[in-house]
């Protein structure tokens, strides 16, 4: 089991940038796939973007593809999405979660943050 931890949301202007950070309470095994999703008022959570965390390219929803980054820091377990260009369409609640098939099915991920709010002011 892993423990999974957002931090740095909050609240910026359109235009604006935040980065997000997920902490995991263990080293990822090698196969792991780490992703992270959002959930706006009234909608369904949707995919962001994902990453195998020992390598390989990182694959983005289309809506944020060009303004959002996902990388990770192995020596300390730490998965960051950078989110530039912010719209107030990206106002949601963001989790991080981490399974172990490259997709992006919520189905496929075993493990979930509590979640980080970010909220982009127009």
């Amino acid at each position: 089991q892993v423990m999974l931890e957002e931090s740095g949301g909050g609240s910026v202007q359109a235009g604006g940038s935040l980065r997000l950070a997920c902490t995991a309470s263990r080293r990822p095994y090698s196969n792991s796939v780490y992703g992270w999703f959002r959930q706006a008022p009234g909608k369904e959570r949707e995919f962001v973007a994902l990453v195998r965390w020992h390598g390989g390219s990182a694959f983005y929803a289309d809506s944020v593809k060009g303004r959002f980054t996902i990388s990770r820091d192995n020596p300390t377990n730490i998965l960051y999405l950078q989110m530039n260009n912010l719209k107030p369409e990206d106002t949601a609640v963001y989790y991080c979660a981490v399974g172990s098939r490259y997709e992006r099915d919520q189905k496929a991920y075993d493990y979930w943050g509590q979640g980080t709010q970010v909220t982009v002011a127009s």
